[in-house]
């Protein structure tokens, strides 16, 4: 068999995977088999065998412990949990040159110790290479030498970003740590700002002027870049007519210049508490592309006609002139259909009909989309509060409403009818896919969900419906479990991702889908809305020349786009680890109640109300060994026969918590 290439995963623990291209499942490296490779590597390798599967593994806190807190027990596991084992037999190329971590100084030399708790060493820092930085600040270190025989990385500290505990430094380490462009280069920001703050009349007469009809943003009271607005009317034959209005934002960032150049490295806007890091400059995202209340703006629209039974009976997408009536927000919106604020209700009191129309469209939509197999999965988000130094001080579930779902709901049609479109045309184009989970992961998800009685039916074919997630999705709402089986269905999800060919989307249940209301902060809707402007151009008569072109790009701008969204949605998650970290290193011995969301090999998650989780370590469980019943995925106590299993309500105490490390960690409150 050849040898194969592929990128290293490295586990803390010392062993790893290597995940080969157009391959579902990675292929295990043990500790010995790893030649130093680092995490995110490219690697060479060739694989050396098979491993079978060990269900039920024991621990407590003699010898069994010591192995599981050196990685023996986890290498066995996943050792066993792999089908082929590999062995790197060249390291290709290393994914980085600089690492972010914190420096620990000694008198005549120090170490820095990574922030990214798989890289695999820590880097000796001499004497003359640590510059100015003091024990424990956060610093960037370039790396000198890479680690072989055994012997640690040796680097050079290029930047000290300051003390640990320092206002900021924690999200100025992660803009570090996954180089990230914070600040936009002066020639895009002077492109910006030279489309000023007016629409420039060069292209009214190309578009539909809509400045008269009633037009609404509805979006979050923090938000700036406003990039769709809705107008919903109903029409005498009892259809309603649904205008989802898009910022045409492909109208000021055109290709090849420096806006596009930055826009397109950027791939999309990135969210991290108090901090974005936006796609284009402000003087675009905020000004002439947003479509801000009493402003003449451009926008590529799309307009449904929409039968009482959700089927849309006629569309039309065109370059459009509006001038958006009300900024509105969730809450407010939502405080008019509940009729329970009578100020608010007063102040938009010529406008109620609009919004009980909206609503009215939009549960409709939402129930054909249910009878399709939707996947309502609905988790809540983290709501994370900073004080004005930016450290958390409180963490709750992000409070959604009916109003969130109307727009939801209306993006998400909007997205179908331009994909469909665009896919019988034959178009060069950006899909987003979601395609079916894998079988031998429903396999497993069934054996979590036997502790609630649910299963997924797979057919003889090995074909999964959409359906079959959406029962189970409906039987658990409201129930107290609703929030663990919601996420482990998520995680056996595949996920969705940018491709130049259409493979639907299977979470939506739908054949056709792409990006296309959020031009200011995603990269593919801009992408598409060039090749959406073409078209409309042309009278939908686009040379051959030009598609096979666009083709091309699509397949790079598609690869590109799915890349980045990867790297902002890690960015955004450990940017809120780090914060629920932060919040509970102020509530160590305070006692919570939680529901068990995970059992593992090596200890049991626990999710508390406001969205924390914490792990409890075998070790914590009293002085007897614990059986992990793979299988099951339960845990069980050899003597006790105390039984941990995902579902189970618990009360926990806060035995530690680590900022740095961005770990929790609970224990059992008998």
């Amino acid at each position: 068999m050849e040898n194969l290439i592929g990128i290293y995963r490295k586990n803390q623990k010392g062993f790893g995977f290597v995940k080969l291209e157009n391959q579902e499942e990675e292929i295990f490296i043990s500790r010995d088999n790893c030649m130093n490779a680092l995490n995110g590597d490219t690697v060479e390798i060739k694989i050396i065998g098979e491993k079978q599967e060990n269900p039920n593994l024991r621990f407590n806190q003699n010898e069994n412990l010591k192995k599981q807190k050196s990685g023996n027990i986890s290498d066995d596991i996943s050792k066993g949990s792999k089908k082929q084992e590999g062995k790197i037999i060249k390291i290709i190329r290393h994914e980085k040159d600089t690492i972010v971590g914190t420096f620990q100084k000694n008198r005549n030399f120090g170490f820095v110790v990574p922030d990214d708790k798989n890289f695999g060493t820590d880097i000796f820092i001499s004497k003359n290479n640590w510059g100015k930085a003091r024990n424990k600040h956060k610093v960037l270190v370039k790396i000198l030498k890479y680690p072989e025989r055994g012997k640690n990385a040796e680097g050079k500290i290029i930047e000290v970003l300051g003390g640990v505990n320092q206002a900021g430094v924690d999200m100025l380490s992660l803009i570090k740590q996954y180089e990230l462009p914070a600040e936009f280069p002066e020639e895009v920001v002077n492109e910006a700002k030279a489309f000023g703050n007016k629409i420039d009349n060069l292209d009214i007469k190309n578009r539909k002027d809509l400045r008269n009809d009633i037009i609404f943003t509805i979006d979050g009271e923090d938000a700036k870049d406003l990039d769709d607005a809705i107008h919903v009317e109903k029409l005498e034959n009892g259809n309603y007519k649904l205008d989802v209005h898009i910022a045409d934002v492909s109208y000021y960032v055109r290709e090849k210049t420096e806006l596009d150049k930055e826009a397109y490295l950027r791939g999309t806007s990135i969210y991290m508490l108090g901090r974005v890091i936006p796609m284009l400059p402000r003087e675009l995202s905020n000004g002439i592309c947003s479509l801000n209340a009493g402003e003449d703006r451009y926008t590529l629209s799309c307009s449904m006609e929409i039968t009482p039974k959700a089927k849309i009976v006629s569309s039309d997408i065109y370059k459009g002139f509006i001038r958006v009536t009300e900024r509105m927000s969730y809450t407010d919106v939502q405080k008019i259909l509940d009729r329970s604020d009578k100020e608010v209700l007063k102040r938009y009191e010529k406008y109620i009909s609009h919004f009980d129309l909206m609503a009215e469209l939009a549960t409709i939509l939402k129930n054909k989309r249910q009878e399709n197999g939707y996947l309502n999965l609905d988790i809540p988000e983290s709501k994370i509060t900073l004080d004005i130094n930016g450290y958390a001080i409180n963490v709750e579930k992000y409070q959604t409403y009916f109003a969130n779902e109307i727009i939801e709901q209306f993006m998400l049609i909007a997205n179908e009818t331009v994909a469909e479109k665009f896919y019988w045309l034959q178009a060069p184009f950006i899909y987003r896919n979601h395609e079916a989970p894998d079988v031998d992961k429903v396999k497993e998800l069934n054996k979590m969900l036997y502790n609630f009685g649910y299963k997924i039916k797979i057919s003889k074919e090995d074909v999964i419906y959409p359906t079959e997630f959406s029962k189970i999705l409906e039987d658990v709402k409201g129930k107290d479990e609703e929030k663990v089986v919601s996420n482990i269905i998520l995680r056996t999800l595949r996920v969705a991702k940018y491709e130049a060919i259409n493979k639907g989307h299977f979470g939506i249940a739908s054949k056709y889908y792409c990006h296309f209301t959020s031009p200011i902060r995603r990269y593919p809707d801009l992408f598409i809305h060039r090749i959406i402007s073409k078209y409309i151009e042309e009278d939908y008569m686009v040379n051959d020349f030009w598609k096979k072109k666009y083709e091309k790009r699509a397949e790079k701008r598609a690869e590109n786009c799915s890349e980045r969204e990867r790297t902002a949605t890690k960015v955004e998650r450990e940017a809120e680890d780090i914060k629920k970290a932060e919040y509970m290193e102020n509530k160590i011995g305070e006692e919570y109640n939680g529901i068990i969301s995970s059992v593992t090999n090596f200890g049991i998650f626990v999710e508390l109300d406001n969205t924390i989780e914490g792990l409890i370590r075998y070790e914590k469980l009293g002085d007897e060994y614990f059986i992990y019943n793979e299988e099951r995925k339960e845990a069980i106590g050899e003597n006790s026969h105390k039984i941990y299993k995902i579902g189970d309500k618990v009360k926990i105490r806060v035995a530690n918590a680590n900022k740095l490390l961005r770990q929790i960690d609970f224990e059992i409150v008998e």
